[in-house]
């Protein structure tokens, strides 16, 4: 089964960090995606530019509103994803427990399903 790990972070914490603690935390995720991809559960990863790059785009009635970010309505923001093949849900609640994000962000895991599921 396919499951996503989202990485959840406070948006002003990347702002926070020297380019050094930003890089020793990327590196720390480097390694720990290279380490899935050897025991073979990673499908892929990435980490995202931060929501002020993002634009949301929604429709409701043909009528089309674009916002560009930040998103100040939201706290926090995807800073990046895993997407993983897992047997279980535990087994992946129990990668995300290894994930070095977890230390200062929120590790949401979630299931792939077709989007009528309930």
């Amino acid at each position: 089964m396919a499951y996503l790990l989202l990485i959840l972070e406070q948006r002003e914490d990347r702002a926070k960090r020297t380019e050094a603690e930003g890089q020793a935390a990327y590196e720390s995720m480097s390694r720990w995606r290279d380490s899935l991809r050897e025991r073979g559960v990673l499908q892929t990863a990435e980490a995202l530019r931060p929501d002020r790059d993002g634009v949301r785009l929604s429709k409701r009635n043909g009528k089309r509103s674009v916002m560009d970010g930040p998103f100040v309505e939201s706290k926090e923001m995807v800073g990046g994803f895993f997407l993983l093949d897992c047997k279980t849900k535990e087994e992946a609640v129990a990668i995300a427990d290894e994930c070095p994000a977890a230390e200062y962000a929120t590790v949401e895991v979630r299931e792939l399903a077709p989007c009528y599921v309930i």
